[in-house]
């Protein structure tokens, strides 16, 4: 059996070591540069001067930048402040000459220095002097920073007073009650439902759609502020202010409000020329489940989460919400890359569906839902359910499945509050021909293939470009 046995020290390095504890005895240290001791200075640290008193005797330690006198101290603390009898310490940076009460012993904190004594070199905090008040003052409406300690060592913490007279300093001029603040926020991109791969004809037919294209004669003028909105300049209501301030030109004149453009015309954006796009392929549709505590918006005030900070970001063009969800209703919410489609779903004259799963406290007559079904008289005029279906339930709560026609401002929860009943949760389960998957969790989404795409243009009749197909 092979046995080891403890490795002897090569004659390099102790001979090497040797002469280091030699140079070290006769007061030689790196930071001097192969200096005596006696002759030391440091441009960090000005406490040291360019001489000091010094002995025949050098110091027995094995730190650096030690000055030696006639006597040791048993002191072995980094920044020790001696008399005229400093030791041989291991530390950095001992300050000779200074008169102290009692010699600094241990490996403690260094000893205190009186205030006559220069800045000795410690950490960070020991930099220079304490700052006046006003410079903290000067620094505007922030938290009270450490205090350098004139003494070198640890910083000195703010005080209570201190963070209390900061707050008084913001309270005066509004901070908190004026400014909006703003809530930063983190928030994970929705993950993609899984599905299985289809089969080989599938997989060519959508490759086949993907990759076609409209021909140009076949794409017709468009509203000039309509052109810019798909090609990513802003909201329509947004791009016609600007036509209307006439920062658009069209081939060298100013543009005004209703003007078309075609391909191959010259626009430009505030003297910049603009690269319309133009919807010559198959849009894309995400359906996604949103969950209860997401708004419906872009942006929000109070940086709450958005459902457009859960999508899948575009590079070349915007989502289009396809109608709204409240901010406490969860279900299926559709988006689209396709303005025409968007609009075809969401606008009343086409009476598109929409169905809601509804959980309330109490249970419906039926008086009562024969009323529902004929119509009910609301603050914003009469609306009625298309059907409405009891779902069973347990105890207090019932549900049903109610369906819409149109899509007003809270419409399902004000028609069961006009009969006392609370809604507790409301969920989206069905829009036109696209219904709620069942795999589909909340907080995921799906986006639809080419061939499903395929089947939701046909539905709503409109072609590949979002023209409709009489057109």
């Amino acid at each position: 059996m092979k046995t080891t046995r403890s490795r002897r020290p090569q004659p390099a390095i102790a001979e090497r070591k040797a002469s280091e504890r030699t140079a070290q005895a006769a007061g030689v240290g790196k930071r001097t540069g192969g200096k005596p001791a006696g002759d030391e200075y440091s441009t960090r640290n000005p406490a040291f001067g360019k001489a000091a008193v010094t002995s025949a005797k050098p110091a027995a330690g094995r730190g650096r930048n030690e000055p030696v006198t006639s006597t040791p101290v048993a002191g072995r603390g980094r920044n020790a402040s001696a008399t005229s009898t400093p030791a041989p310490s291991r530390g950095r940076n001992v300050t000779v000459g200074a008169p102290a009460t009692s010699p600094a012993q241990g490996r403690g904190r260094p000893a205190a220095a009186p205030a006559s004594a220069q800045q000795t070199r410690g950490g960070r905090s020991g930099r220079g002097a304490e700052l006046p008040a006003s410079a903290y003052e000067s620094r505007g409406l922030r938290t009270p920073r450490s205090k350098p300690n004139p003494q070198g060592g640890k910083a000195e913490r703010p005080t209570f007073e201190a963070y209390k007279a900061v707050a008084a300093a913001n309270a005066a001029i509004g901070v908190g009650d004026e400014t909006r603040k703003i809530k930063y926020k983190t928030v994970s991109r929705a993950r993609r439902m899984q599905l299985r791969q289809g089969s080989v004809k599938e997989l060519q037919m959508q490759k086949e759609l993907r990759e076609r294209r409209v021909a140009t004669t076949e794409i017709p003028a468009e509203r000039l502020q309509k052109a810019l909105a798909f090609t990513g300049y802003g909201s329509r209501r947004a791009m016609e202010d600007a036509i209307a301030a006439g920062k658009v030109s069209v081939n060298g004149k100013i543009a005004a409000l209703g003007s078309k453009v075609s391909l191959g015309d010259d626009v430009r954006f505030d003297g910049k020329k603009v690269v319309l796009k133009w919807p010559d392929r198959l849009p894309r549709i995400v359906m996604y489940h949103k969950q209860e505590g997401e708004l419906v918006s872009r942006d929000d005030p109070e940086g709450r989460v958005t459902v457009f900070d859960r999508l899948p970001r575009l590079k070349s063009s915007k989502w289009v919400a396809v109608g709204r969800l409240d901010y406490n209703t969860s279900g299926l919410l559709l988006f689209t890359t396709s303005g025409e489609l968007a609009n075809r779903m969401m606008h009343p004259s086409f009476e598109v569906e929409r169905e809601y799963a509804v959980r309330v406290f109490g249970e419906l007559t039926q008086e009562q839902i024969n009323e529902m079904l004929k119509g009910i008289e609301l603050e914003d005029g009469t609306a009625h359910f298309a059907s409405l279906q009891r779902r069973g339930g347990e105890g207090f709560n019932h549900w049903y499945h109610v369906v819409l026609k149109e899509g007003r401002n809270r419409e399902v929860r004000r028609m069961f509050e006009h009969f006392g009943l609370i809604v507790s949760r409301l969920i989206r389960v069905r829009f036109g021909a696209m219904t709620l998957p069942g795999r589909l969790r909340r907080g995921h989404f799906h986006e639809l293939t080419e061939l499903e795409i395929l089947g939701v243009m046909r539905w709503a009749g409109l072609k590949i470009n979002g023209r409709q197909a009489d057109e």
